[in-house]
């Protein structure tokens, strides 16, 4: 649901939606501000405690998502089917709990039994969502309540829940797997019900995977009444600590107009040229990701912006669209805002987020190449004709007259480097981007509506990844009780015999896959829980240092769950991009894929030797002396770089003249040899290149093509 703008008619239910959002955004920002509050001495459990922080955070995700989903479409899908038939696991094992002295009254199993209801039956009746969804609104303040009441008591009773902590635990689960599937689809509910029902039935399963069978009051206890491992955990937490804030300044920068402004930042910076359309989507999508870790949101907005250029440059359609797509998603990898996984790693590793940012600066610069030198050597084997766009003034003087909108950019990396918060730090740079946009006259909003438009937008935008990440979250406790990430990192280097490569190479196309049915966050947890334990052993047998390899696999898994967004047939972000250029989606990711082909191999080789790590630039800091570890920084970035502009080249077919295709496959070889941590390699590598780049005699541009 699009929220409406305050000026247009709107019914007293949109209007609740708004202010839910709202009230869910003021809380945040309340939270961090509270310390320095008169209230902080009056000991109020929902601002003080950090577990009931959490739960008032989902509460407002629960009365919001579902509130904005009562505007969404609903159709029976086989998804729907395969999601009704796992909730059904849990329910009967709810109803009948088959566990010696556990017995629940009438009571609590109809209030179950209606909780499961409201979450999982509109998935067959679609007739029945807008009830209800709207009776989920009034069901979620109900476990909240129950845990602000028996907050205490509940811990001390996780292995063994009382009945109505067990109702409380089973109802709440329901409507947050039944949200993401209104929200997100099935395949991410479908796999918390599987790891759950993994837990009620492991004993069933082959092989490797047999484990031992685990009572529901013993999963439900642990849900609910755990402080850390249960739903309101760690993972939980990255929402309501991080991603909360980052949603805010995304919501609050488009609410006050300031995204057109940026985007012409990029402009002013490119100039006319053919290339231009490329350029301007590589630099718009950098910026905004400073601001946003959206991927999918970016590619839209840049989209929009960027397809009157690329029409009058006459672009191929499905490659502008292609662009497009890729470059949003650096978005997820830009720093200093980046997707909710970077958080989820700050917590699981216990490292500050200022580490993640200079080990994500890397392969963010190196993705934009990527994207940069495809365009290039595309748009002049097209014959592209040179485009530019009127910005009112000059390129340099309109790129200094609104520069001060990275002010607020420079303050989180200035307070992150002074050791504050990242909620603090996020706050604040959103007040500084208020305070710009209403003392510029040229910027200036009308009243105070689109200050309360951005809460609420933000707020909104948060929904689908808050609740997704509380069900990762959910996922994680359930493979914690299991044990199964030891079994299957065992399976892995039984699989692999004992070869970090074909380890790598296992986990990277297991990452893929799994990306094309969950969103990013829900990848990297269950890669990171499933196959890093394998691979950081594999690494530390091939001469990694211990702390380097930690950071590089979980890099590695960080980046691979970013691709997923990008790589067909499920890619997001291009059909983010296709819906704007009017594209196939399908053919668009693969496009998407085409563009930026070297993308998949930057990652691939951060852990196949010491010296790949490098790329990251903190593991050799760490582990080597500067004098070391600089030379081989940039021994790495110049041979990485080297490689994506020869693979480049040979995606395109062109250098300074087109090539011929044994040439173009040779190049790429080549080009595959320049992402080998090996230093003479790349030095003949690069040097057998070099002869390709010739401009050669008597030839002429290429027609126009993909």
């Amino acid at each position: 649901m699009e929220l409406e703008h305050p000026s247009t008619p709107q019914t007293p239910l949109a209007r609740l939606a708004q202010g839910i959002l709202i009230l869910g955004a003021l809380y945040s920002l309340y939270l961090v501000l509270h310390p320095f509050t008169p209230l902080a001495r009056a000991e109020i459990p929902i601002l003080d405690i950090v577990q009931l922080q959490r739960s008032t955070h989902v509460l407002f995700l629960l009365l919001g998502g579902y509130l904005v989903s009562f505007y969404l479409p609903r159709k029976r899908t086989l998804g729907a089917w395969v999601y009704f038939l796992f909730t059904l696991v849990p329910l009967y094992n709810f109803l009948f709990p088959g566990v010696p002295g556990v017995s629940l009254p009438w009571e609590a199993k109809a209030v179950g039994l209606l909780y499961w209801a409201v979450a999982a039956l509109p998935a067959l009746l679609p007739g029945l969502k807008r009830p209800a969804d709207l009776l989920a609104v009034l069901l979620a303040l109900f476990p909240t309540l129950y845990q602000l009441r028996y907050f205490e008591e509940l811990v001390y009773r996780a292995v063994l829940p009382q009945p109505w902590d067990m109702a409380m635990s089973f109802g709440l689960i329901m409507l947050v797997l039944g949200l993401v599937y209104r929200l997100l689809g099935p395949v991410m509910p479908v796999l918390v019900l599987f790891f759950f029902s993994y837990n009620l039935y492991a004993d069933l399963f082959p092989g490797a995977f047999r484990g031992s069978r685990q009572g529901i009051d013993l999963l439900l206890g642990k849900t609910f009444n755990e402080t850390e491992a249960g739903i309101y955990g760690l993972i939980t937490g990255v929402s309501a600590k991080y991603l909360v804030y980052f949603t805010l300044l995304s919501g609050m920068i488009g609410a006050l107009g300031l995204g057109k402004v940026v985007a012409n930042l990029a402009l002013a910076l490119v100039g006319k040229h053919p290339a231009t359309p490329g350029r301007v989507t590589g630099l718009a999508s950098v910026f905004m990701g400073m601001f946003s870790g959206s991927g999918a949101a970016d590619t839209q907005f840049v989209a929009a912006l960027t397809k009157p250029l690329f029409e009058k440059a006459r672009y191929h359609q499905l490659t502008a669209a292609g662009l497009v797509a890729t470059a949003g998603t650096i978005a997820l990898i830009t720093p200093p805002v980046m997707g909710s996984i970077a958080f989820i790693m700050v917590e699981i590793l216990q490292i500050p987020y200022l580490k993640v940012i200079i080990m994500a600066l890397g392969p963010a610069l190196l993705y934009l190449t990527a994207v940069l030198a495809f365009n290039e050597f595309y748009s002049r084997k097209a014959g592209l004709p040179p485009v530019g766009a009127e910005l009112g003034m000059g390129r340099r003087a309109y790129a200094l007259r609104y520069s001060t909108l990275f002010l607020p950019i420079l303050l989180i990396i200035v307070m992150l480097y002074l050791g504050y918060e990242v909620r603090t730090a996020a706050s604040l740079a959103l007040v500084l981007f208020v305070l710009i946009a209403y003392l510029d006259p040229t910027l200036r909003p009308k009243g105070v509506a689109p200050i309360l438009q951005g809460l609420a937008e933000g707020f909104r935008t948060l929904l689908p990844i808050g609740t997704a990440v509380t069900a990762a979250n959910l996922i994680f406790a359930m493979m914690v009780i299991s044990g199964l990430p030891s079994k299957f990192s065992q399976l892995l280097q039984q699989v692999s015999g004992e070869s970090l490569l074909l380890a790598t190479l296992i986990t990277a196309v297991f990452s893929l896959v799994l990306g094309m049915g969950v969103p990013p966050t829900a990848t990297y947890v269950l890669t990171s829980a499933l196959t890093a334990p394998a691979i950081i052993a594999l690494a530390k047998q091939n001469g990694i240092p211990d702390s380097a390899a930690l950071l590089a696999t979980h890099m590695f898994l960080f980046y691979y769950a970013v691709l997923a967004d990008v790589t067909p047939p499920v890619a997001l972000s291009a059909y983010a991009a296709s819906s704007v250029f009017g594209t196939n989606p399908l053919q668009t990711g693969v496009y998407a894929a085409r563009v930026a082909l070297s993308k998949y191999l930057v990652g691939f080789f951060f852990l196949l030797s010491y010296s790949g790590t490098a790329l990251l630039i903190v593991p050799v800091l760490e582990n080597s002396p500067p004098g070391e570890a600089w030379p081989m920084i940039l021994e790495r970035f110049f041979s990485v770089a080297a490689g994506i502009i020869y693979l480049s080249a040979s995606g395109a077919g062109y250098t300074r003249r087109p090539l011929k295709r044994w040439e173009a496959w040779a190049l790429g070889t080549l080009a595959v040899l320049l992402f080998v941590p090996h230093g003479p390699l790349n030095l003949a590598a690069f040097l057998l290149g070099l002869p390709f780049f010739s401009r050669g005699k008597g030839l002429t541009r290429a027609g126009r093509g993909a």
